[in-house]
């Protein structure tokens, strides 16, 4: 490509670049990176924008990136612009040097407001400030951190003006959101870009997050601690942050109904029984935390977790309560704190603001109204302004501005004022364009082992495209993009290795109960799901051999639909085989369709984000082929298509989960899935009055056709068809190879007996093994079959009593039954 063409980028963006722009306003040896960068990006692209922009799409859908704005139901692709954001070296330095300085004073004023509360009593600070806001807690009063570490991480938005000051638009230390994006940022920009940052001499991200893992590591008791990271749940709109974080770092991911307090220590439950936490890294706020010292609605938290932290036994970050300091109101007065506690000014400043809990504040926000925007102090619903947003004043109508000037008489302490915020923009790309937008930073700081602070060299870059800068994670229509920090010289390369080899282990790590238990009955519906499928594949190809058209004249074909009516795939017989099908496969609202149990296990697979792969996930959440009920054979491809994607399913459980724990409660599943169902059929197609058909069928959707006629040169017979699917030990599908790998997994998880007397699920999978192992074919009954698959769900229910948790344990039980 001609090298005139390369740098049009460049020079197409900067004849249509805003003053004040980053690129357009850098220094020559800066703006030689940024041509330098656009011209490699031009040449990938072959020119044009769109291709790079899917490009990086793609890898972003690849690592499992998603997020959920506030109410949705489903996830959302992540939007990473292609074209990252750089920061030289020099102009980093000065924001980092801001940055510590703002994390040392907020600890500073955290500590004080949770002890002496010397600011107040000498006049520094209302206690309105402290008091008004929603995350102040009193219990947490007296009740110091270890190490006297309130804050282990603290993030900061800010923004650069048209004239090139940064500013901080606001400081977060309640939960870090947005640290996980920007570290997936880093690797979907990598993966799509070759080795472009790295010849720009991008500074690396994984030295932050040892450090990170390291500092929190040094304020817990234990010399080898183990960390959890507590999340929300899967509904929260950073859980796949989360849970990338959690694999990223060696953190067991877990929920409140994970723990449980005993003698003021924290323990997680897991199939080995209670173990101990040493430190938790929060994802939700203090008021949840604790239903019994906290918010007592909460049904996310630990009880007695309070107790926990209060005894000194327990590291938390950021410590309960330090999110006062998040309130808008004490962005007025941190200047003066500044000079008062650290003896200077904040060398990044503050946005402007007034606090209209001050007479001389309030009236210039009233007189200055049309050039500020006024908002909620503490971040909740008041009079006179129709959210908690940031409403420009200028926007406001006569009428509207009277309510709000009443309500602000009424309590001034609830408001706040703002400077409109005037933003640089930066280069992405928009309907296959580089286009100008405006962008703000979030810059991460944490904690290292020896308690000082470091700054990501990097960090998650907002895209604007609506008019609230201040979201707190992604706005709608809004974007995102790598943050380079650029060195003059080549960065050497490094790893989460950090300083030293970590010491060798051939252990999975824990287990926790809830996770044993997602696994499992993860295994069971993709089973269900797939036995479906073969259900639907036989009606439709049964249709089509025996040229049956619309009717189910076959006892046969009445059997197997009488199945997926038992298992709730259709609703009745009534209606043509495609009509049947079609609802079989891709009716939401049938509890045992095809799509409502795919929909099941990409629910369950949520919570497993942190335990299966990016290619697990895209399988899981592929949408189900199109296919035309009229036509018999668009249903037999869309089943058999399914079936492809099951076996795809089952082939990356056996070749790439490790034999640990996990993949053990994976396969229990499914072996029990398989077992109860080939019980079943046998039943419904076995039977002593069994026709060839019959036999056929059972076969069929048992996959052992093949096995049969290598074995049997007559046709379908009811002993050998009998040994074959229920009793044959070398049949990976017959219900006794699924009986002998419950056996093999059950003794080979962990046992709470110190006797060496076999727990309740190994004593009945075991005698489940030598029960069929007794039988054979010619004389196998029906009743043999009841009895195995009666035992099959005593042992299912043995094996969640055992090793699961106990809240609802009925339900998954109740749906495949």
């Amino acid at each position: 490509m001609d090298v005139d063409v390369q740098l049009s980028w460049a020079d197409s963006y900067l004849a249509r670049a805003p003053a004040g722009d980053l690129f357009a306003g850098a220094a020559p040896a800066m703006a030689a990176r940024w041509r330098a960068m656009l011209e490699r990006l031009s040449i990938q692209a072959q020119g044009d924008p769109a291709i790079l922009a899917d490009h990086v799409a793609r890898q972003a859908i690849d690592l499992g990136m998603a997020f959920r704005h506030t109410g949705d139901e489903e996830e959302r692709s992540w939007p990473l612009g292609p074209v990252p954001l750089l920061v030289d070296a020099a102009e980093w330095a000065h924001i980092e040097r801001g940055l510590i300085q703002r994390a040392d004073l907020l600890e500073r004023v955290v500590s004080d407001v949770y002890s002496t509360q010397a600011l107040v009593r000498d006049g520094k600070l209302p206690a309105s400030i402290i008091t008004g806001s929603p995350h102040y807690w009193r219990v947490m009063t007296g009740t110091p951190p270890p190490r006297g570490h309130h804050l282990h991480f603290y993030a900061a938005d800010i923004g650069r003006g048209p004239t090139g000051e940064w500013r901080v638009l606001a400081d977060r230390v309640r939960t870090p959101v947005g640290v996980g994006y920007a570290l997936e940022n880093r690797l979907a920009l990598s993966r799509a870009t070759g080795d472009m940052l790295g010849a720009m001499n991008t500074r690396r991200l994984a030295p932050f997050f040892d450090e990170l893992r390291r500092g929190l590591a040094a304020d817990c008791t234990r010399a080898d601690p183990r960390i959890g990271l507590l999340t929300p749940g899967r509904f929260n709109q950073s859980y796949a942050e989360q849970a990338h974080l959690a694999r990223y770092l060696g953190l067991l991911l877990v929920e409140g109904d994970d723990l449980i307090v005993s003698d003021g220590r924290l323990f997680v439950r897991t199939i080995q029984g209670l173990k101990r936490i040493d430190g938790l890294w929060r994802w939700m706020d203090s008021r949840f935390l604790d239903p019994l010292a906290f918010d007592g609605q909460s049904r996310i938290g630990v009880p007695d977790l309070y107790d926990a932290c209060a005894r000194g036994g327990l590291m938390v970050s950021n410590w309960p309560g330090a999110g006062v300091i998040e309130s808008r109101a004490f962005a007025a007065f941190l200047p003066q704190l500044a000079q008062a506690m650290l003896g200077t000014d904040l060398i990044l400043p503050n946005i402007a603001t007034w606090w209209c809990g001050q007479p001389r504040e309030c009236d210039h926000v009233q007189a200055q109204i049309d050039n500020l925007v006024v908002g909620s102090a503490f971040d909740q619903p008041v009079a006179g302004l129709p959210h908690t947003h940031f409403t420009p004043g200028s926007s406001l109508d006569r009428d509207q501005r009277a309510a709000l000037f009443d309500a602000m008489a009424r309590r001034p302490m609830d408001y706040v004022g703002q400077e409109v915020v005037k933003l640089s923009t930066t280069p992405a790309i928009i309907d296959g364009q580089l286009t100008p937008l405006p962008f703000t930073l979030r810059i991460f700081v944490a904690r290292d082992a020896t308690g000082r602070w470091r700054v990501m060299p990097g960090g998650f870059t907002r895209l604007a495209g609506h008019g609230d800068i201040r979201a707190a994670l992604m706005g709608r229509g809004d974007m995102s993009a790598d943050l380079c920090v650029v060195d003059s010289s080549p960065v050497p390369p490094d790893s989460l290795l950090g300083g030293g080899t970590p010491a060798i282990r051939r252990v999975g790590g824990m287990l926790p109960a809830k996770a044993a238990d997602n696994l499992y009955w993860l295994g069971r519906y993709i089973e269900r799901a797939e036995m479906t499928l073969r259900l639907i594949r036989a009606i439709v190809g049964g249709s089509i051999e025996a040229d049956l058209g619309p009717s189910l004249a076959s006892p046969t074909m009445a059997r197997l639909v009488d199945q997926l009516v038992l298992w709730g795939a259709v609703p009745g017989r009534a209606g043509t085989v495609g009509a049947l099908c079609a609802t079989a496969l891709g009716d939401a609202r049938q509890s045992g369709s095809v799509r409502a149990l795919m929909a099941t296990v990409a629910n369950i697979g949520e919570g497993l984000r942190d335990r299966q792969s990016s290619d697990v996930w895209r399988l899981v959440r592929l949408p189900l082929p199109g296919f035309d009920p009229a036509v018999t054979e668009t249903l037999l491809d869309a089943s058999a298509r399914l079936i492809e994607r099951m076996s795809a399913l089952s082939g990356l459980a056996a070749e790439n989960m490790g034999r640990t724990e996990g993949w053990r409660f994976h396969d229990m599943g499914r072996r029990m899935e398989r077992a109860v169902n080939g019980c079943r059929l046998i039943a419904l197609f076995g039977g002593d009055d069994a026709s060839a058909d019959d036999l056929m069928v059972l076969l069929d959707l048992m996959d052992s056709q093949i096995s049969y006629r290598t074995r049997y040169l007559t046709g379908p017979a009811l002993p050998p068809v009998r040994d074959l699917v229920a009793l044959e030990p070398h049949n990976p599908r017959a219900i006794a190879w699924q009986a002998l790998r419950l056996a093999d997994h059950v003794a080979a998880l962990p046992t709470l007996r110190a006797d060496g007397m076999p727990e309740e699920p190994r004593r009945l999978a075991e005698a489940l093994a030598a029960r069929l192992a007794s039988l054979t074919g010619d004389r196998l009954t029906m009743t043999d079959i009841a009895d195995v698959e009666n035992r099959l769900l005593r042992l299912s229910d043995a094996i969640g009593q055992r090793y699961f948790l106990q809240l609802h344990k009925t339900q998954d039980a109740d749906m495949l039954s």
